[in-house]
């Protein structure tokens, strides 16, 4: 860690500064430069990160040499994860390719969607059965019962499900019939959730909170990890605008940030950054080529019978075409798409 000095500071100032870092059981390298005087501090910097050095007098800043993130740095693990999906590899150069309506709405349907969508290729079915919607009026899933449908569907065309878990109490039920667990944007920074599902053994799919820093998504997928399972996924969905063409603003240039700063995989999800059909494909293909380890793809075969954001979903000869555009990304990027299997 390194503590940054006012122009200003004075001797005694400097030498209080110095006096509580080895008080607090560190050493401390004083550096005077010509503009700027600098102290080095020198021991186990996680510990160091609550003790209130910058309310000292005469000091200007304190910054990190390390990320507060260790256990998903890439500087702790300098090789990429790679994180298994029932039979599925996501990272290392294969792509997880997630498809499926936003909301389990009937057996039926979700069998027919995952039949559609497994033809195209996608390797991993998705579909909520626990919705957390903006508005306490709009559906909200089947809970339980949609869960049956999924795990259902998944089995019917041999692909694993991921689905999503927007409650700690609802950990337990969620993973009994799931492949994956997914904490949505909303619940990003729900800590207590977070811990739950840290204590699984399933892997863990982590959206992008809506207003999140990338520090603050790799701080979330730090809590997961720091009670044992650091099979997780980043998933990059859009972040809140103030231009209201696009439903999020899609930050593509976070996938190679966060495969830089990482050794988790990074997906991206087109369909929730932009809410727009027209702009899904360009935005899927713009985030294989910035280097993303998947995409997740919302389809239904009938939109406008949706019973949540079917607006923004894929008919499955959309996703179709969109399939064949993509493989030929991976192809260029060196990558592969396993087949589906559980």
């Amino acid at each position: 860690m390194i503590v940054i000095l006012k122009p200003g500071a004075t001797d005694e100032q400097i030498d209080h500064v110095i006096e509580r870092v080895e008080q607090l059981g560190y050493s401390a390298h004083l550096s005077r430069g010509s503009y700027r005087t600098i102290i080095g501090v020198i021991g186990d910097e996680e510990s160091l990160r609550s003790e209130p050095l910058q309310a000292l007098p005469g000091v200007a800043d304190v910054i990190p040499v390390l990320p507060p993130y260790k256990l998903v740095s890439r500087e702790g693990h300098a090789e990429s994860s790679v994180v298994q999906v029932g039979s599925v590899p996501v990272g290392g150069g294969s792509l997880g390719m997630i498809a499926g309506p936003c909301a389990v709405e009937s057996e039926e349907r979700m069998v027919r969607i995952a039949r559609r969508v497994r033809q195209a290729g996608a390797n991993i079915l998705r579909g909520g059965a626990f919705k957390p919607r903006t508005s306490p009026y709009s559906f909200q899933g089947l809970g339980k019962q949609g869960l049956e449908f999924l795990r259902t569907a998944g089995d019917e065309v041999g692909m694993p499900v991921v689905t999503e878990v927007t409650d700690p109490r609802l950990v337990e039920v969620v993973d009994e019939y799931s492949d994956m667990l997914q904490v949505g944007a909303r619940n990003m920074q729900n800590f207590v959730l977070l811990r739950e599902v840290g204590q699984t053994a399933k892997p863990v799919l982590l959206k992008r909170g809506m207003s999140a820093t990338v520090t603050e998504w790799l701080m979330s997928a730090e809590y997961i990890a720091s009670q044992g399972n650091s099979k997780i996924v980043l998933c990059e969905r859009g972040i809140r605008g103030f231009d209201s063409a696009t439903r999020n603003v899609f930050d593509v240039a976070a996938i190679p940030l966060a495969r830089q700063l990482t050794h988790l995989p990074v997906i991206a999800d087109p369909s929730h950054a932009t809410g727009r059909p027209d702009l899904i494909p360009a935005c899927a293909l713009a985030a294989l080529a910035a280097g993303a380890d998947g995409v997740h793809v919302e389809v239904h075969d009938m939109p406008e019978e949706a019973r949540s954001d079917g607006a923004q979903a894929l008919v499955p000869e959309q996703y179709e075409e969109l399939f064949g555009q993509m493989a030929r990304i991976a192809e260029l990027m060196g990558r592969e798409i396993p087949a589906a299997g559980v």
